[in-house]
């Protein structure tokens, strides 16, 4: 089963380039460490030619999984967002009720996360209780230390 999984234009060119520079250094990286352990003698008893084709098999795996991962991937067309509840690539700005702190989180898919910058995952607790909020709702938020209660402001697509 496939899992279908959305991306901005930033977030797809990374994937890209992360599989390129997996496939056009790492592999022959992978491939030169083969080699310089088989010239060192008896197969059968070479830990580094083990531990180099083990490395490898892994190198690969990572490289199919990214593959199928940007074969699933769809592009957002941001522009097209609706902007009266919040989706995928909104932009929220809430309010904790709790201690009447304001946030400002950009909800985008799991592999773009990224808290320093303002993105939160749609599957974290908190995007998940989020999604189809209208401004004024309130979102109650299961959380490991209790229930957390945060105010929509605002919904934006920058």
């Amino acid at each position: 089963m496939s899992n279908v999984s959305y991306y901005t234009a930033e977030g797809l060119k990374k994937l890209r380039d992360e599989i390129d520079q997996l496939k056009s250094v790492e592999r022959p990286k992978a491939s030169q460490a083969i080699a310089d352990a088989r010239d060192k003698g008896d197969l059968s008893e070479n830990a580094e030619y083990d531990a180099a084709k083990e490395a490898q098999g892994l190198l690969e795996l990572r490289i199919a999984k990214m593959e199928e991962i940007l074969a699933n991937a769809r592009l957002i067309d941001e522009s097209q967002l609706d902007t009266s509840k919040v989706l995928v690539l909104s932009t929220v700005r809430i309010k904790n009720q709790t201690n009447g702190m304001e946030i400002k989180y950009k909800l985008v898919a799991e592999s773009e996360a990224d808290l320093k910058a303002g993105k939160i995952s749609v599957t974290s607790p908190i995007g998940k209780g989020l999604l189809g909020k209208s401004v004024g709702e309130i979102a109650e938020i299961s959380v490991p230390n209790g229930t957390l209660k945060f105010e929509v402001l605002e919904i934006t697509r920058d």
